[in-house]
């Protein structure tokens, strides 16, 4: 299953990030500030890495206004951590499903592949094999990058503070 998203123009400042380490378990999760309201799936959409890693987008009114994150194995620590080029500003709609208006949550199971940069401040999350995108801004420190047919193939977390339990 591909996550086709919709694109919207951005209208004001981007949405702050609050980034939250659960001291138990090491998921990071990442909240929006502001939940704009749009047309669409309310829900979640999970993605399971093959590794047994895992990415959940929480959806209200097809927007996205939280990420929750677990890696395992560890995450790939980059030397040349390479941030996107171009990133356009917009919002993102995730569409319910015109066959299936009613479900209010997505699975699928993909590779799931996470990097870094040394001092793990940001991340890249790429899902399914590496496709041509674009990235869009969802928050200030939030990022999606979209394939062609706008399905979502990979999320960037900047600015993430440090895990203050690491394992």
């Amino acid at each position: 299953m591909k996550i086709a998203v919709r694109l919207e123009p951005s209208a004001g400042a981007p949405a702050d990030v609050k980034y939250r380490w659960d001291p138990d378990t090491d998921i990071l999760s990442a909240q929006l500030s502001a939940s704009a309201q749009g047309d669409g799936m309310s829900g979640s959409v999970g993605i399971e890495g093959v590794d047994g890693s895992w990415l959940i987008l929480d959806v209200s009114s097809g927007r996205i206004n939280g990420v929750e994150i677990a890696v395992w194995p560890d995450v790939r620590r980059l030397a040349t951590f390479a941030m996107p080029a171009e990133i356009e500003d917009a919002h993102v709609i995730v569409p319910s499903r015109v066959s299936q208006p009613n479900i209010a949550s997505l699975e699928m199971a993909t590779r799931l592949v996470a990097e870094a940069d040394n001092a793990q401040r940001n991340f890249h999350f790429r899902v399914g094999k590496f496709r041509g995108v674009k990235t869009v801004r969802l928050a200030r420190d939030l990022l999606l990058d979209l394939d062609e047919k706008s399905q979502i193939s990979g999320v960037w977390l900047l600015n993430v503070p440090p895990n203050p339990n690491p394992s």
